[in-house]
């Protein structure tokens, strides 16, 4: 991109991004196509085997409560009830990855559309059939996204996101940043969550200063 726009590192599976995700549809309905948003998916806890330990959920808990208090986004505390979940992020973020060929508008739609089935509505979106049908609200029909979520193609990609974020020194979720020209450095607009009527006036001011 060599026009002002955001590079946004997240993963579906980040209760902190969930509570971001007002402040990005803020951002996307203040600026629109003036300031596109480019998805990359981090990596919270990709190829995770073990499952939950109850100090794993107490310690998840505690981030829930904060994330909610922050943000006012809701939870379904019923996810505490579930036996053995095994907290991978990775099939969450490849399903985005397919998504994302569809062009970036889906890929941000269904990153908030897995967030909210798994924050919301205690689905597994570990599960590659509760994805498929969260990747048909955006239009992609079952069989081809399982097609094309199992293919090497798509593993592949979603890896080459994770190196793009550790490469960039991205140590948490979410972290926005923005930029010019691909010569110019980026400038750090968060990482952590802020609330939108933080993030909307410094992101006005530096708009502003490249137009």
């Amino acid at each position: 991109m060599s026009d002002p726009h955001l590079v946004y590192f997240a993963d579906p599976m980040c209760s902190w991004c969930w509570g971001f995700s007002p402040v990005i549809e803020a951002i996307q309905h203040r600026f629109g196509a003036a300031l596109p948003i480019r998805l990359v998916l981090g990596g919270l806890r990709p190829g995770t085997e073990a499952p939950l330990t109850d100090a794993d959920k107490a310690e998840i808990r505690t981030h829930w409560e904060h994330v909610r208090e922050a943000s006012g986004q809701p939870f379904d505390h019923a996810f505490f009830d579930r036996d053995r979940f095994v907290y991978d992020t990775e099939p969450a973020s490849r399903a985005i990855v397919v998504l994302r060929r569809q062009g970036m508008a889906e890929a941000l739609a269904g990153l908030r559309r897995i967030q909210d089935a798994f924050y919301a509505r205690n689905r597994d979106v570990t599960d590659p059939g509760e994805l498929a049908a969260i990747a048909a609200m955006s239009g992609l029909p079952a069989e081809r996204f399982r097609a094309e979520m199992d293919s090497d193609a798509a593993r592949q990609e979603t890896l080459q996101d994770f190196a793009i974020a550790q490469r960039a020194g991205i140590r948490g979720f979410p972290t926005l940043i923005a930029g010019t020209v691909p010569s110019a450095p980026y400038a750090l607009v968060t990482n952590g969550f802020q609330r939108a009527d933080v993030i909307l006036p410094a992101l006005e001011r530096w708009h502003a200063k490249t137009a």
